[in-house]
């Protein structure tokens, strides 16, 4: 249940951080508001998870995990590059957060 619950939390985390972009600085009040809801049930649902995950494997999956996703996003709904070295970086990370979760 707690690893559903991370996975969980890695999404509402990539969703406020798409809000924060398309806040723009805080300005439009609907995505604002839900940067601080989003961001809100991500950090209380990794608390929760943390109550029977070590947090050194839960943190950084849940950091890990939502900056690829977070990477993903800006590519396909923002346009921004996939060059080869930014492949292959996510490509680490994924493989990182994969060993963690294995090694747990």
């Amino acid at each position: 249940m707690a690893w559903l619950l991370l996975a969980l939390t890695i999404v509402f985390e990539v969703i406020g951080t798409t809000l924060m972009k398309l806040s723009n600085g805080l300005t439009e009040l609907f995505p604002s508001i839900g940067v601080f809801v989003f961001y809100f049930l991500a950090i209380a649902g990794l608390t929760l998870a943390l109550k029977t995950l070590p947090l050194s494997v839960a943190y950084a999956i849940w950091s890990g995990a939502g900056t690829a996703l977070t990477a993903l996003v800006g590519v396909y709904l923002f346009g921004e590059g996939m060059g080869l070295m930014r492949a292959v970086s996510l490509l680490f990370v994924i493989i990182g957060v994969v060993g963690l979760q294995l090694s747990a």
